[in-house]
C-alpha cells in the first residue's frame, strides 16, 4: 500500500534540500506544486531520497527544469512497496492531475470498442465508447473509431449479425434493408432460428480475437454436412463465407502467423514530438493512429516513450509483443506489469530484425510524415492569424478564437455551440455545446444571450481562460446581443465580431460586423483571414448541428410511456405489443390496461391519466 507523505510549508522560499533528506530511501512517487496548489510535476523513483536531492544539487540543468524549480511550494510523496507499483501510481496521478511539466497523452475521448450484446437471446454488434456494462462482450480499444466501423462492417459482411438497437428489433414486422443487401438474417422476424444465430455470433467473436482459420475450419464441416443433406443454397452460403474469409485473410498487412502486437515509433522535428501506433491483432491490422503529447519539449526521446508506454496502456490490455523504436530503460519491469495485467507474457522489442524492422520503418515514417503534415498546418494557420490580427488593427495576433452558433428545428430542440481555435488548428478538448430553453420558441437572440451568458459568467467567476477574440454567427442584432452579455460579465474590452452571411451564402463573401468603425469589413474569398473565418465558423455550425440532431433525435424516439412512474422497460413492451403501438395503449380503458399481466388498478389509472 501506498503511505503518503506532505511537506510541511516552510518560511520563505521552499527549502528542497532540507526536505529531501527527510525522505526515506525506498521507492515511491513525489508530486511538486505551486504556491496555489496546481500540480507541476509527477515522477516515480526507485530511491526518492536520492531522486528529489538531485533536483536541488549544484549540477547544471536545463531552462525547462530551473522554471518549474523556481515555482516549487511543496512536494509530496507516496511511498510504494516496489517499484513496479511506484510506475503505476505515477501513471494514475499524471492521467488525474495533469501536470503542467509533465510529458501528457491527449486524448479528448474514452476509447472506441466494438461491443456484442450477448445479454440477449440475438446479439448485436455496435460501437461503443464509455462505461462497460455486465453480460456484454467488449473487443478493444481500438486505435480509432473508423477501425471499429470497419471491423464492424467486416463482421456484418461475414456473418450477417444485426446492428440495430433492441427497442427497433422488438418493434419490427419484416425485414429492413440490412436483410435485402445480405447483411442481416432477420432475425426480428423469425427468418432464423436462435441456435442458428449464436452460431453466427460464435464464429463473430472467435474472428474479433484473431482465430479466423477455425472460423474457416468451423464453416468448411458446416458446409460439408449441408452439401450431404442436400441442402446445397446452404452449402452455398458457407462456401461464399469461406470465400470472403480467405480474400480477407490475403489482404491483410500480417502475413505470418495470428500474433498480436503493437509497434510504437517516435519521431520529433525541432520543438515537436509524435508518436505513432500501429496495432495488430490475430494477424489482422486494425489501423494506426497518431499522438501528439503535450509539453514534450526539452524531455529525452526514452522519456517521453516511456511516459507514453505507461499512459496507453494504463486502460489497454497490452499485446503478447509490443515493438519500440527507442530503447527503454527499465524494459524488465515494463515487460513484468504488462504480463501481469493482461493475464500473458508480453515482450518489448526495440531493435526488431527481419519483416518486423521493415513494419517498424513503415511506421516511423509515417510519424514523420505526420509531424511535417501538422507543422505545415501550423504554420498555415499561424498566417491567417496574423492576417486577422491585421485586417482588425489588433494590438496583438489572437491565441485563442472561440466561435459561437446556435441550430433548432422551428425553434424547437435549440443547441449552441462554442468551438476554439489555437494556432495549432482546432481544441475540441475545449469545445462546448449547451442544450437552451426557457424562451420563446425559434428567438436567435434570446438563445445567443443565453449561450454566452453561461459560457462567460463563469468563466469571469472562476478566472478561466479568456478567448483573444470572439466570433458570434450572425449580422449586427446577435452582435448587439454579445455586447451587451460582455458587458454585463464585465468582459467588454475583448475584440468581437459577427459574420453574417454574403450574397446567396456563398462561401468567402461574408460580411464581418464590428462593433468600432468601420463596422463592416469584405474580407472576399481571397483573404488569409477570411479562409481561417470560414474554418471555425463551419467547425461551430458543424458541432452545433450534429448536437441539435442527436437532441432531435432522442425526442422522436422518446415515449410519453417512459415519462409514467411504474412503467418500466417490461411493462412498456407489453403494452405496445398487446395494443399494437402507443395510439392502440391511447384509446384503451382503465379495464383494458388492466388486463395486462403486470398492470394493476392503481397503475392503469396512472397510465390512463397520463395518456389523456
Amino acid at each position: 500500500m501506498a503511505e503518503k507523505v506532505v511537506a510541511s510549508k516552510p518560511k520563505g522560499a521552499f527549502d528542497g534540500k532540507k526536505y529531501a533528506r527527510r525522505l526515506p530511501a525506498g521507492p515511491g512517487i513525489y508530486l511538486m506544486r505551486d504556491d496555489q496548489g496546481a500540480a507541476l510535476y509527477v515522477g516515480k523513483a526507485a530511491n526518492l531520497r536520492k531522486r528529489v536531492s538531485s533536483y536541488f544539487d549544484a549540477r547544471p540543468k536545463i531552462d525547462r527544469i530551473m522554471r518549474m524549480l523556481a515555482r516549487i511550494h511543496a512536494i509530496e510523496v507516496s511511498l510504494t512497496r516496489n517499484e513496479a507499483e511506484a510506475l503505476l501510481l505515477e501513471n494514475e496521478w499524471i492521467k488525474s492531475l495533469k501536470p503542467r511539466y509533465n510529458v501528457l497523452l491527449r486524448d479528448d475521448k474514452s476509447y472506441p470498442w466494438v461491443m456484442l450484446g450477448t445479454d440477449h437471446d440475438f446479439p448485436r454488434i455496435a460501437f461503443h465508447r464509455g462505461a462497460k456494462d455486465k453480460g456484454r462482450e467488449y473487443l478493444g480499444p481500438y486505435p480509432s473509431a473508423s477501425s471499429v466501423r470497419e471491423s464492424i462492417n467486416l463482421i456484418q459482411k461475414l456473418f450477417m449479425l444485426r446492428n440495430c438497437e433492441d427497442s427497433y428489433f422488438s418493434h419490427r414486422r419484416r425485414p429492413c434493408l440490412q436483410h435485402q443487401i445480405k447483411r442481416c438474417t432477420a432475425p426480428c422476424v423469425g427468418k432464423v432460428n436462435q441456435a442458428d444465430y449464436a452460431r453466427q455470433a460464435e464464429d463473430a467473436l472467435l474472428f474479433l480475437h484473431g482465430h479466423s482459420q477455425q472460423v474457416i475450419t468451423r464453416l468448411i464441416s458446416r458446409m460439408e454436412e449441408a452439401a450431404r443433406l442436400q441442402h446445397y443454397e446452404q452449402a452455398a452460403q458457407y462456401r461464399d463465407q469461406i470465400n470472403h474469409l480467405k480474400q480477407m485473410q490475403a489482404r491483410q498487412f500480417v502475413a505470418s502467423g495470428n500474433g498480436d502486437l503493437d509497434i510504437i515509433a517516435l519521431a520529433r522535428l525541432q520543438r515537436s514530438c509524435v508518436i505513432e501506433v500501429m496495432s495488430v491483432r490475430g494477424g489482422r491490422s486494425l489501423g494506426q493512429r497518431d499522438y501528439f503529447p503535450a509539453q514534450s519539449e526539452g524531455h529525452p526521446e526514452t522519456d517521453i516513450l516511456r511516459t507514453f508506454l505507461g499512459q496507453y496502456y494504463r486502460e489497454r490490455r497490452p499485446p503478447a509483443e509490443i515493438i519500440i523504436s527507442h530503447s527503454l530503460e527499465q524494459r524488465d519491469l515494463f515487460e513484468a506489469i504488462f504480463s501481469a495485467r493482461s493475464g500473458h507474457k508480453v515482450r518489448i522489442q526495440p531493435h526488431p530484425r527481419s519483416h518486423r524492422r521493415q513494419w517498424l520503418e513503415l511506421v516511423g515514417r509515417n510519424a514523420l510524415n505526420a509531424l511535417h503534415m501538422r507543422s505545415t498546418e501550423s504554420s498555415r494557420i499561424g498566417s491567417q492569424f496574423e492576417a486577422m490580427a491585421g485586417l482588425l488593427q489588433l494590438d496583438e495576433v489572437p491565441a485563442t478564437i472561440e466561435c459561437f452558433d446556435v441550430s433548432h428545428t422551428s425553434g424547437h430542440n435549440t443547441v449552441a455551440s462554442c468551438v476554439v481555435f489555437g494556432h495549432e488548428g482546432a481544441r475540441k478538448s475545449h469545445y462546448r455545446r449547451y442544450n437552451l430553453k426557457g424562451f420563446k420558441a425559434g428567438d436567435d437572440y434570446a438563445a445567443m444571450r443565453e449561450v454566452l451568458r453561461r459560457r462567460y459568467r463563469k468563466l469571469a467567476a472562476e478566472g478561466g481562460h479568456l478567448p483573444d477574440l470572439i466570433v458570434v454567427d450572425g449580422g449586427k442584432g446577435q452582435l448587439g446581443i454579445a455586447i451587451e452579455v460582455l458587458t454585463e460579465c464585465g468582459l467588454g474590452d475583448i475584440p468581437l465580431i459577427g459574420v453574417a452571411k454574403g450574397p446567396s451564402r456563398r462561401a468567402g463573401y461574408e460580411e464581418w460586423v464590428l462593433p468600432v468603425a468601420p463596422y463592416s469589413l469584405l474580407p472576399g474569398p481571397e483573404s488569409a483571414a477570411s479562409h481561417l473565418l470560414q474554418q471555425v465558423r463551419d467547425e461551430a455550425h458543424r458541432f452545433a448541428i450534429s448536437g441539435h440532431r442527436g437532441r432531435r433525435q432522442k425526442a422522436a424516439v422518446h415515449s410519453v410511456l417512459e415519462d409514467i412512474t411504474g412503467v418500466g422497460a417490461k411493462r412498456r413492451r407489453a403494452l405496445l405489443t398487446h395494443f399494437g403501438g402507443i395510439q392502440g395503449v391511447r384509446k384503451a380503458g382503465v379495464e383494458e390496461l388492466e388486463s395486462i399481466p403486470g398492470i394493476n388498478r392503481q397503475l392503469a389509472n396512472r397510465i390512463y391519466k397520463a395518456l389523456h
